[in-house]
Parts: C-alpha cells; structure tokens; sequence
C-alpha cells in the first residue's frame, strides 16, 4: 500500500479542522491523502430504500467536498476518499493502523476545560499501532474561552478565578509568540519513534521543537532536602544533562531544528499542558496496547482532554 496520512471524517467542524491538518500533513510529508468516513448505520430492509440512498449520497458529497479542498489547498497533493460501514472505533483503528499518521477531530471546550474526547477518538487513540492526532476547531477564543472560563471561575471561588485570570494572561502572551512544536519526553524511557515524529514534524514545518522532562524529587528525599536544600539543585541539574546527552544524537540526526530544553519541577500532565499554549502541536507517548481494553497513562489521558493545541500521542512501542 502506498504511503499515505489519514483523516476520519464526518459533518462536525472539528472533523473538517482534522481534515485541513491531515492535508497539511501529508502534503508535507510528500505521500498521499486518505479520507474515511465511517459509516455505523446498519444496511437492512427495515430501513427505507430512500434513506439509505440519502444518507449515501450526503456522506458521498461529504467526502467528495474535503477531497476538493485538500487538493484546491495543496496542489498536486493524491487524495482519495472511501465510505466504510462497521463500528467506528475498529474501522478507524483500522485505517489507522495503515497509515503513517491518522487525524481526527475533537471538540474543543476552551482553554480550562479542553477537549471533549469522545470514546471512538479515545479508542483509536489508545489502541493504533501508529501516531494518531485530535485537532479542535479553530473558536472565537475570547468569545467561548471567557464564558465557558467564568463558569469554571464561579464555582470554584474567588481563589480558582484569580488562578484562571493569571492562567488567561498567559494563554494570551504565548499566543502571541512564535508557535512550535512541544515533546513530553521521559527521560527514564526514551522512545526513538516518539523523538523521530517530534523531530521529523519540526523539521519539516520548519518550527523550533520545545522537549519538556518534568520530574519530582522522590518522596523520601523531604527531610534530606530541608537540611541540605543543595540536594533538589543536584537533581535538577542531572535531569537536564541527562537530557541534553539523550537529544544529542537527535540534534546531529536533524541539524536544521532549532532545539529548546526545559526541565521543570512538577507533575508531568500539568507541566505539558501550561506548555501546549501558543504551540502548534503537542507530542506525547503511549506505552502499551490494550486491544480489550483501551487504556492510556495519566499524562496522555490528560493532555489531550486540556492541551490548547492539537495532540499527537505515539505509540512508544
């Protein structure tokens, strides 16, 4: 099968901002487009033949209409388009499983909710072989953020909306700067398919890729750290040369990328997500495959129900 990048697609504006990522994407990496729609309606003679033959044909021009604007938006580019019927989450995992990289869309609640993964997006997710993507729509941020901020300020008092006020001005002053590619790197478990699609999309979409290793002292280091608070400062700087011994072969493998190390103390998931903002994607691992059962670490689980930016999660393994 020819190399190729895949989009699942349906009616919903997330799906078609899904679309133009998917389209950006293959185009950039040089192979072709692949748009699926799955279809779950069951074909029997209870249905009415009229039924059948409308929704076949509005989900027909559904994929017709994407395929036109992926090749009016990047010319030159092989689109091609299939109606599937089956459970979505298997066809999608599926198509998935077959391409370089799948897109879907996922419903974006503003900047302190986040997204809205529906369990077909969260299966997919958490069971592909490949990288899969959830791009949000493109919202009126000022608009939907402050309302949807003020309700999550009113019931959590005046101390919630003082954090979400300083976390807005934040969100506000990074959008603002130059957008970039962030890594979630554990430097504990290294993964060479995690550093090469962080490092391969920067590359190609010619952004700065920003690598973030979070760690937390050890529990048992409390009371050593209140006699010698020197102890902390050591952690900290052999978590950043471990760091920067673990991208080096990665910045002579990709010399063109301009390289940001930042090593912060604190939980993973929240460090990732201040780091999502103003950024153009967010790449995280996934250890495992559950097929039974999808499942997803902590940190993955998280970043994609609140990054503020589209989140690729790559299979470690």
């Amino acid at each position: 099968m020819n190399r190729h990048v895949t989009v699942g697609l349906d009616d919903s504006t997330e799906s078609h901002a899904a679309a133009a990522w998917a389209a950006r994407e293959a185009a950039s990496r040089g192979v072709a487009l692949r748009v699926v729609h799955v279809e779950e309606w069951p074909i029997t003679p209870e249905i009415p033949l009229t039924l059948t033959e409308a929704l076949v044909e509005r989900y027909e021009t559904l994929l017709r209409e994407a395929a036109e604007r992926a090749r009016r938006d990047h010319p030159g580019l092989d689109v091609t388009t299939e109606m599937v019927h089956g459970r979505a989450g298997a066809e999608l995992t599926r198509a998935a499983d077959e391409a370089e990289v799948m897109a879907l869309g996922s419903r974006g609640l503003g900047g302190f909710v986040g997204f809205l993964v529906g369990s077909v997006s969260l299966a997919v997710v958490a069971t592909s072989t490949r990288p899969v993507v959830l791009v949000r729509a493109e919202r009126p941020g000022a608009e939907a953020g402050a309302t949807e901020s003020g309700a999550a300020a009113g019931g959590a008092g005046a101390a919630g909306a003082a954090e979400q006020a300083s976390a807005g001005a934040e969100d506000a002053a990074a959008v603002g700067s130059p957008p970039d590619v962030v890594l979630g790197l554990d430097i504990a478990h290294p993964s060479d398919p995690l550093l090469d699609f962080a490092f391969g999309t920067a590359a190609r979409r010619n952004l700065p890729l920003r690598v973030v290793h979070s760690w937390s002292p050890p529990a048992s280091y409390g009371y050593a750290a209140i006699l010698d608070p020197e102890i902390g400062t050591g952690l900290g700087r052999r978590a950043a040369e471990g760091l920067t011994e673990l991208l080096r072969p990665w910045r002579s493998r990709f010399p063109e990328v301009r390289v940001v190390e930042k090593v912060v103390v604190g939980p993973a998931a929240r460090e990732l997500v201040h780091a999502s903002r103003g950024a153009e994607l967010l790449v995280v691992g996934r250890r495992g495959r559950r097929p039974a059962l999808p499942h997803l670490g902590h940190v993955a689980h998280a970043v994609i129900h609140h990054s503020s930016a589209p989140v690729a999660v790559v299979p470690l393994a």
